[in-house]
């Protein structure tokens, strides 16, 4: 730790101060502040250092499609002394790699956005002044000042303390809040969870007020170097990575067969080997579809900007595909399937239960009750609510906990003036909650008639209280506890818990004399039980339905919380989360090879800590399973690390959850999942879309040059060089960048998730890719041979022939860009026209071709001549035989589907 001290912990508050040469009451000088700030830099974990322009060009640029395109590219300009067919590969590559480059600094960008989200201004004394400052201004020996709902900006030293108590779930993992005080402890080599007098960046205040002092800053506070431990892992290739490197690898296997075999056939027919290298190579571009790689990027970029819109940040574009195959989804319950409002639903006094109206922080509401009796007087046990509680709820805003939160809500619901309360009845001390003992109590001076001068309030646990209890409080005043009382109470706490309520117990009694500091704890004793509270933290509205969709999906959906498993297994059946509940005490008395035969089958993990979450986690992906894991804390970083697509929350998330995650999420809500995987899962559509119609043009020109080749029609070359390229790239861009803002085919979360070992081209697919590229085969080779007897009037022009046969091509892919766009959905369908992009597309690319057939400079470059109207219709009528077929094919997978 880069501070003046060691071992901060151990030095009494007036020494450290001195030690950091600071002063408690006036703080630092702006002067001190920056010579420090020089020193130690900004308060900030150190991001990943970005990936300098020039290696993220050499990087895109080292693609191997890329590289085939840049070795065509000089062999072209080696064997010719023409122009136009380098240039044009090198735009290819140029294009390729400014998308690339532009759609992940967006996704970076958007990254970077989110950042902001984070907690920027802390409340210093500066000067002798008191200030808010920005926390990346923080150096060591700043005085802070922290009160119930702060975010700690720093690590420091606890000087001065008032009943506070620390949440420190996101760096220890310990889900109670930790009391501190400012006594200087002995051990130099305590735990970070036993250190009591120190506070800790990006843990919360949930209790009290304190002063600190700053002992380091950014990279220097512990979860700085959590973070920098994380930031040494690897990442592994997403699997859409994988099969995009398969499919480049491939496709450049056959591009080099297919290139030899048109050479040595022309080789063998007597041809120039220049103009025969000038074709191959040309044909060579065609076969690889080089633009895989920029709408790939395009369309996943496209998808991340979406998303991003809906309350998701991607990270890395990849990983939306990686969303789009997920198979199971473990997910937090609180903020994420809940809305992270504590709200008493059930109130239970004297053995009746009474239903809360109202949800959230809002007063508003009621008590009521299924018996027209009128209702008891509950104030005071709304008063002991008030009293035995930090926190505050103004205008429906919370500071503190949310437990405390809701319970000063049901007291304002029940006509209690909280503010009045506190100034009437002053705390004079207080036990403060600890999860050994599971309770709170504070103790306050009495003015109400018929006690002492003295009261303790306490709530906790039903249980425990129980065990402290002698009185129970009914209409008629407080007496004795029967074991009938008994009975009763604890069947009302375990219907609150089936319902999935979360008890907690209030009662009180009264006192004579106020103890000592040290005997406060056995005060806590013959306490009159006034009431048991069922708290619940409501289900998000849209919760249930998310659920269900990712059900209909084929997509396993389950709950991680930290509850009760009984409690738990309620709230999971409320919100329709099938499967076993299982709680971490099981999961540890299991085998590896048990947990991964049954991890699938479990609805519900209650009671878990991190190392059981990254165990479920392994147990499930052992089984070949892609799993989506939500976390928010330090402590669940390995765990996100682990899964295949890490979901970090993005208002209720460290900093660190956020590196170690994949994906964030700015609502911190699980609607938000399920509709990033609807999204991935048509985005992946989309890609494969691409693949299937640039693929069905590549190897048409491979039948088409193959069976010239072998025999002889057109000399063996039916297109120019440049003919292939204009096929290639103007056809095959936008039209193909179009494809990727293609809307997701209804019924897609319908089905179930591909299997994560799918090939981008399954058997299926290929056989569907050769059937129409015969079709264009077959249409285009006729053209080329009959062309001169079907018209023979034009017959005469030596290049008509070949430009009616490119002609005819070149509509083929417009009729297929329709095929492609679905694999069951008929052309014709209303859904055809809703991607106004590929017919703004399409209708571009039939007046660029309209003009390479009819302008002369282009005639010159293209070798192309005039056709008439009946010829274009020609083309036309023959092309569309490839949608014919397909749409035939279609309707009898539409029939089958449908038996």
């Amino acid at each position: 730790m880069t501070t003046t001290t060691e071992h901060p912990h151990t030095w009494t508050a007036k020494a450290l101060v001195d030690g950091l040469a600071t002063d408690i009451t006036v703080g630092l000088t702006d002067a001190e502040v920056a010579e420090r700030r020089s020193e130690y830099g900004e308060n900030r974990l150190r991001k990943e250092a970005r990936e300098p322009a020039w290696r993220k060009v050499l990087r895109l640029l080292a693609d191997k499609m890329t590289l085939v395109l840049v070795a065509a590219a000089a062999v072209s300009a080696g064997v010719s002394r023409e122009w136009e067919t380098p240039v044009v590969i090198l735009a290819v590559i140029t294009f390729n790699t400014v998308i690339n480059y532009v759609q992940e600094s967006r996704a970076e960008e958007s990254l970077r956005a989110l950042r902001s989200m984070s907690v920027d201004s802390s409340r210093v004394r500066r000067d002798g002044q008191e200030r808010y400052v920005e926390r990346t201004e923080l150096v060591p020996g700043d005085i802070v000042l922290l009160e119930a709902g702060d975010a700690v900006p720093a690590d420091g030293r606890i000087v001065q303390a008032a009943r506070l108590q620390i949440a420190e779930s996101a760096l220890t993992g310990e889900s109670q809040p930790v009391t501190k005080t400012a006594d200087p402890l002995d051990d130099p080599n305590l735990p970070i969870g036993d250190r009591t007098n120190m506070a800790f960046m990006n843990t919360e205040v949930t209790r009290g007020r304190a002063t600190m002092v700053v002992t380091g800053t950014g990279m220097s506070t512990e979860i700085g170097t959590i973070a920098s431990l994380l930031g040494t892992a690897g990442v592994d290739k997403t699997p859409l990575q994988r099969r995009i490197d398969q499919l480049a690898t491939l496709l450049t296997v056959i591009a080099i067969v297919v290139v030899s075999i048109v050479f040595l056939l022309g080789l063998l027919r007597g041809e120039s080997w220049s103009e025969l290298l000038l074709t191959a190579v040309s044909l060579a571009v065609a076969t690889i579809p080089e633009g895989l790689t920029a709408v790939v990027a395009f369309t996943l970029a496209l998808g991340a900007s979406r998303l991003a819109k809906r309350g998701a940040i991607i990270k890395q574009l990849a990983a939306v595909e990686t969303l789009g195959s997920t198979t199971h989804i473990a997910t937090d319950k609180t903020g994420t399937l809940t809305l992270n409002e504590m709200t008493v639903r059930k109130l239970v006094v004297a053995g009746h239960i009474y239903r809360v109206t109202g949800s959230g922080y809002s007063s508003d509401g009621k008590i009521l009750s299924d018996s027209e009796d009128a209702l008891p007087d509950f104030r005071r046990t709304f008063l002991a609510m008030s009293l035995c509680n930090d926190a505050s709820v103004n205008d429906g805003v919370l500071v503190g906990d949310p437990t405390e939160g809701a319970l000063v809500v049901l007291a304002e619901k029940g006509g209690i003036d909280v503010v009045g309360a506190r100034a009437n009845h002053p705390r004079l001390a207080e036990v403060p909650f600890d999860s050994d003992y599971k309770f709170m109590a504070t103790f306050h001076e009495s003015s109400l008639p018929g006690t002492g001068p003295y009261r303790c309030y306490a709530k906790g646990a039903p249980g425990v209280l129980m065990s402290r209890a002698t009185m129970v409080r009914t209409s008629e005043g407080d007496r004795a506890i029967t074991d009938e009382d008994r009975d009763l109470i604890a069947t009302a706490v375990d219907e609150l818990a089936h319902e999935g309520l979360r008890t907690l117990m209030i009662a009180g009694t009264t006192l004579s004399d106020l103890p000592d500091e040290s005997s406060l704890f056995d005060a806590v004793d013959n306490l009159a039980i006034y009431a048991v509270v069922g708290i619940l933290d409501p289900p998000r509205p849209e919760a249930r339905e998310a659920i269900a969709t990712a059900h209909e999906a084929g997509i396993g959906v389950h709950m991680i919380t930290g509850d009760h498993l009984t409690t738990a297994s309620a709230i999971a059946t409320d919100l329709g989360i099938e499967g076993e509940p299982l709680s971490g005490g099981t999961i540890d008395e299991i085998s590896d090879d048990e947990l991964r035969a049954r991890a699938a089958h479990f609805g519900v993990l209650a009671r878990v800590a991190p190392e059981h979450k990254i165990r479920y986690v392994e147990a499930l992906q052992a089984n070949g399973e892609v799993v989506a894991m939500t976390g928010d804390g330090v402590n669940d970083a390995p765990a996100l690390k682990q899964a295949d697509i890490g979901i970090a929350m993005g208002i209720t998330g460290t900093d660190v959850s956020k590196g170690a995650a994949k994906m964030i999420l700015t609502d911190d809500n699980f609607a938000t999942i399920v509709s990033a995987v609807r999204d991935g899962r048509g985005i992946y559509a989309n890609i494969v879309k691409f693949v299937k119609f640039q693929l069905t043009t590549a190897w048409g020109f491979v039948l088409i040059f193959l069976t010239a080749g072998i025999t002889g029609i057109a000399g063996g070359a039916p297109f120019t060089a440049l003919q292939i390229l204009w096929v290639n790239i103007i056809m095959d861009g936008p039209p193909a960048l179009a494809l990727g803002v293609d809307a997701t085919e209804p019924g897609t979360m319908k089905q179930k998730p591909r299997s994560p070992g799918e090939r981008l081209l399954s058997r299926n697919r290929v056989l569907r890719i050769l059937s129409l590229a015969i079709v264009m085969t077959v249409g285009t080779i006729l053209t080329l041979v009959f062309a001169d007897d079907i018209f023979p009037d034009s017959a005469r022009d030596p290049l008509f022939a070949g430009t009616l046969g490119f002609t005819t091509f070149v509509f083929y892919q417009v009729f297929n860009l329709l095929n492609v766009r679905s694999d069951r959905g008929s052309v014709f369908s209303l859904q055809t026209l809703t991607n106004q992009a590929i017919w703004i597309s399409l209708v571009a690319v039939i007046v660029l071709h309209v003009a390479v057939v009819n302008v002369g400079f282009l005639q010159d470059l293209f070798d192309t001549t005039s056709l008439t109207a009946t010829e274009w219709l020609y083309a036309v009528v023959v092309a569309s035989s490839v949608l014919v077929v397909e749409e035939i094919r279609k309707a009898v997978v539409r029939a089958v589907w449908r038996l």
